[in-house]
């Protein structure tokens, strides 16, 4: 094109993000699962035939980031050319196009304009879903054995495959798959809803083509990419050239309990482009914490934008001026049949480790960190009133980091995660459990300047029936960490207390199963602190006490606050001699938090 008109630019930019959007709420509104319609875990997003997104819902970034590698694996498998209106195509393999297997993308193919050349018309797009299915199979009610040593053990594997041909649904493959999940009414309600958005998606483009000529449309989408590319790279050239290396850890892989596993990565900013290399990783784990590149790569594209302008077109342009080295056979890309099921936790700490290279590559723009943390858990048994299986899901978050201005939220899923908690009504009513406890967990939140977010403090109690539970938990042995004098946030915990009153402290992965009476005690790390907490506003201090987000002797101790006797008011003569006491007794010291056993300062 010679001419750019910017009105119907922008009016094309906006279209294409509310049909990602409208197919997103088509599919949380149609599916069955609680996972989907309480947890909000699927997402949606457009895609051109060379499978480069040109459009995404505001969704998980977890899959947005994905679903790209399985929209191209899906065009390589099935050349757009010889597609036709009315099929469809779904794919799960972490090693051929997916993330993990609960995860199945979903693409239909978008057919526009007919001609004499094409008279069944030509497909100039593709409309994906990707959905997290309450149960694909494998060895554990809700597929996600923390246990884990092969891919096998987690569910049945779909290779790239044609669910739909012209409109005819292929019973033969419909029948394998819901044969080998524990709740197949529950799958095909949330496969259905995935057919659905994308068929609603592939009528929204048609209308779009329509009315302004498929032509100019497929030509404006390649200009808001080569615009995103252009943007994106002139916010990469204010980062200053440099390498910027960071290092953080998983607790365990959920086998070798106890042995935590290194990330490591080095930003190297180098004009308009950035390098994420991750030599230095640990080697692949035997439990289900690899993360295929898929994965991984959902981090890194998470972390482009998050440090660029949110006002750049939010497509797959945006991630041309990036490059990533991912040594093969370490944690970041494993060789199959390595399992990959809660590879979440995984891409959370990667969001965590380049989050942190950051930050000394933009002192005082980024956050202290988050809790790092999300509680995810699949609950299973047999329903003692019907005698069928049931798998429940529990999707719990912790405390964001401080911000440089602001404190961090309370109880929020952040970064690579955007999903929503299940809520206690939802559990109570269609599971055999009970949710006694739900609530903030008081002082959790690292102090600061700026206060980190509090996590999260959960109680879960079986009731008729054993529970078999695979508890996916994070941030126990290490704590999210703290800037420019910020605390870290506490570190996560859980235990069980069992029916006759005994106690068992728990890992932060591990199967386990609960008898009628028994009750999980969860508590999820809180956000770290920014700032010296000398230095936070004597009335932000009283706010939160009344509040109960920290307590009496909290505020004495960490912010050097007095309050008065009623406690309803600070007393502002004590604390200005008692700030200036911990001034005079702090002397030098800085505040670290351990990473690996180096004690290094951030």
């Amino acid at each position: 094109m010679t001419t750019i008109d910017p009105i119907l630019l922008e009016v094309l930019r906006n279209r294409l993000d509310a049909i990602a959007d409208e197919m997103e709420l088509t599919l949380l509104k149609s599916a069955a699962s609680p996972i989907v319609k309480e947890g909000l875990d699927a997402s949606a997003a457009l895609f051109n035939v060379n499978g480069e997104t040109v459009a995404q819902a505001a969704a998980i970034p977890i899959h947005l980031g994905a679903l790209q590698f399985g929209a191209q694996r899906i065009v390589r498998a099935f050349p757009p050319e010889r597609m036709r209106e009315g099929d469809a195509f779904i794919l799960n393999d972490p090693y051929d196009g997916g993330t993990h297997l609960p995860d199945i993308t979903l693409a239909v193919p978008v057919v526009a304009e007919r001609s004499a050349d094409a008279p069944d018309g030509r497909v100039v797009a593709l409309a994906c879903t990707m959905c997290h299915h309450q149960d694909v199979g494998g060895r554990t009610p809700g597929s996600v054995p923390t246990d884990a040593t092969e891919l096998y053990q987690e569910g049945v594997i779909i290779p790239p495959t044609q669910l739909f041909r012209a409109g005819q649904l292929d019973d033969n493959l419909f029948r394998l798959l819901t044969r080998n999940v524990r709740l197949p009414d529950v799958f095909t309600g949330d496969l259905m809803a995935q057919v659905a958005a994308g068929r609603l998606g592939g009528v929204r483009l048609r209308e779009l083509f329509a009315a302004h000529g498929t032509a100019t449309v497929l030509d404006y989408i390649d200009e808001l990419l080569g615009r995103a590319e252009t943007l994106t790279r002139r916010e990469i050239e204010g980062i200053p050239d440099g390498d910027y290396r960071f290092e953080d850890w998983l607790d365990d892989d959920g086998v070798d309990v106890g042995s935590r596993v290194k990330i490591a990565v080095t930003i190297r900013v180098h004009g308009s482009a950035m390098t994420f290399d991750f030599t230095g990783s640990d080697p692949q784990v035997r439990g289900p914490f690899n993360s295929v590149p898929a994965s991984t790569m959902s981090a890194v594209f998470y972390a482009i934008r998050a440090v660029s302008d949110p006002s750049i077109p939010n497509n797959g342009g945006c991630f041309r001026a990036v490059d990533v080295v991912l040594p093969e056979g370490t944690i970041v890309n494993p060789r199959p049949p390595a399992p990959v099921s809660c590879r979440t936790a995984t891409i959370k700490r990667i969001a965590d480790t380049i989050l942190g290279a950051l930050v000394r590559a933009l002192p005082h723009r980024m956050p202290a960190a988050s809790s790092g943390t999300l509680l995810v858990m699949a609950l299973g048994g047999r329903d003692p009133a019907t005698g069928k299986p049931f798998v429940a899901s529990e999707l719990a978050a912790g405390g964001m980091g401080a911000r440089p201005d602001k404190d961090g939220i309370d109880v929020i899923e952040t970064d690579v995660s955007n999903c929503m908690n299940i809520p206690v009504e939802s559990v109570e009513m269609n599971f055999p459990l009970r949710i006694p406890r739900a609530r903030l967990w008081d002082g959790s939140g690292g102090a600061g300047r700026f206060r980190g977010g509090l996590g999260l403090e959960k109680v879960f109690e079986a009731t008729e029936t054993d529970v078999l539970i695979s508890h996916r938990g994070e941030r126990f042995a290490s704590s999210p960490w703290g800037l420019h004098g910020g605390a870290p946030g506490r570190s996560a915990r859980a235990y069980i207390i069992r029916s006759d009153g005994r106690r068992e402290d728990l890992p932060s992965k591990k199967m386990i199963v609960l008898h009628p009476g028994d009750q999980l005690w969860e508590y999820i790390a809180g956000g770290a602190g920014y700032g010296d907490p000398l230095e936070r506003e004597t009335d932000a201090v009283l706010a939160d006490v009344l509040d109960r987000k920290v307590s009496r002797d909290e505020a004495r101790d960490l912010y050097g606050v007095v309050l008065t006797a009623a406690g309803d008011a600070v007393d502002d003569v004590a604390t200005k001699d008692l700030r200036a006491d911990l001034v005079r007794r702090r002397g030098d010291i800085t505040f670290t938090f351990d990473r690996g056993g180096d004690g290094r300062e951030v």
